[in-house]
């Protein structure tokens, strides 16, 4: 079976990188726009995120304008979506404006890192021997962290336990593929009916087919191994056998949350955002680990985001800059993080510990974060895209019953491979 080759150390040139994403710039929505680094109040210190849903008013901009006055300075926060806020940090490094400290989607870190734009952390002078190394690795390019992750989230399966108490399933019955599967023949023998998860053609339905792929032993440089195979075969066969809803097919993770929120289901494919949802529905829930094929967890995709530092003309700016970042990611500051926005899991242990102590019952959660692992880690960087493309499509094919699994993986590798080179 062909794998596909990793990349060498490549610098992008930031106008092709522009073009790339000039499709997505078109259609995204973004808060109000801010200064650079270069360009910014004098005093001031320039900050992006994609949290346009956090004002001014808000915890979050709060404990970012703290950290600010921390360091004696004052911070200018301007807020975009997500994937607007990746083409603005590039049209800004273009222009030579760029702010002294971005947020990012972990998997925009390779992509803005390739092109030179971003400080690596050793230049910064940050220490990242604390982070747990499955949660930085997203960051990481060619063995160099291009950022700190602020906290992380990830996939688990939520349960009905009334559901599952009137068919008879013990949820701690259910540690690998054939006990999950069978817990689902009871669940739906019983009237209900079984799981639900995103199998949308989107990012949203690789993420969410991620944790079988790899429970599986699969390689997303090998979409077409007999491992990815089995996995695939295991999401079919549940539709085969109405233990999943073709809903699925068209799920976002949001829309299949609905769905578990109606009381039907026995379980959910879900991430650490749904917790206080989850404790707010009309039945009692509980969190297990996605179960690998054959027992233990498996590891699941981490969302969340980076704090990164990019490249100043001035490079004075970075002493106040490493005090706003440190500020950001001391165990305290992980959680309170982890407390504004309710579902990010702080990325080292003492603030694992920290949040524990306050809230006992995400230990499930922290655990999932323990074993979860970037996109773009093994160095796929930006390679990661166009793979995740061909292994949704694959997922598509598959459950909609327009190509076996075998065939829908083997058309996604050597689609892959086209696009990768």
């Amino acid at each position: 079976m062909t794998r596909l080759p990793r990349p060498a150390r490549t610098s992008l040139a930031l106008g092709a990188a522009l073009c790339t994403l000039a499709g997505a710039a078109a259609c995204s929505s973004s808060a109000s726009s801010g200064e650079g680094g270069d360009g910014g109040p004098a005093g001031a210190y320039t900050w992006w995120d994609p949290y346009p849903q956090h004002d001014d008013s808000s915890g979050w901009a709060q404990r970012v304008a703290k950290c600010g006055t921390e360091a004696g300075v004052t911070i200018e926060r301007t807020a975009y979506d997500t994937t607007a806020l990746t083409n603005q940090a590039l049209l800004a490094a273009q222009e030579g404006t760029s702010p002294d400290i971005i947020l990012l989607d972990n998997p925009a870190v390779s992509t803005l890192a390739e092109t030179g734009m971003l400080t690596t952390m050793e230049e910064f002078g940050l220490d990242t021997s604390g982070i747990d190394e499955n949660l930085l690795a997203a960051g990481v390019l060619d063995d160099q962290a291009y950022g700190i992750p602020i906290g992380a989230n990830t996939l688990a399966l939520y349960y009905n336990q009334q559901v599952l108490d009137e068919a008879g399933v013990d949820p701690a019955s259910v540690t690998d593929w054939d006990s999950l599967t069978a817990a689902l023949e009871q669940v739906t023998g019983a009237g209900h009916k079984g799981i639900t998860f995103a199998a949308i053609g989107t990012e949203e339905g690789s993420f969410q087919f991620l944790p079988w792929f790899w429970g599986a032993g699969a390689d997303l440089r090998d979409l077409s191994s007999a491992d990815a195979v089995e996995a695939l075969e295991l999401w079919s066969g549940w539709l085969e056998s109405g233990y999943a809803p073709n809903s699925v097919i068209n799920n976002s993770q949001n829309t299949t949350w609905e769905e578990f929120l109606t009381g039907d289901f026995g379980f959910a494919l879900n991430g650490t955002w749904q917790v206080n949802s989850a404790a707010e529905a009309g039945f009692p829930t509980g969190v297990l680990p996605v179960p690998a094929q054959d027992g233990g967890a498996a590891p699941a995709p981490t969302g969340g985001e980076f704090i990164t530092a990019p490249v100043q003309d001035d490079t004075a700016r970075y002493e106040v800059t490493k005090k706003i970042v440190e500020c950001m990611t001391t165990p305290e500051g992980m959680v309170e993080t982890a407390t504004t926005f309710a579902y990010y899991i702080p990325p080292t242990a003492d603030g694992q510990q920290q949040l524990l102590a306050d809230s006992p019952d995400l230990r499930p959660w922290v655990d999932a974060v323990r074993v979860a692992r970037g996109r773009t880690s093994d160095n796929l960087g930006t390679d990661y895209p166009k793979i995740s493309e061909a292994l949704w499509t694959a997922v598509q094919k598959a459950l909609s019953g327009a190509a076996d699994p075998a065939d829908a993986l083997a058309e996604a590798q050597a689609a892959a491979e086209d696009e990768i080179g």
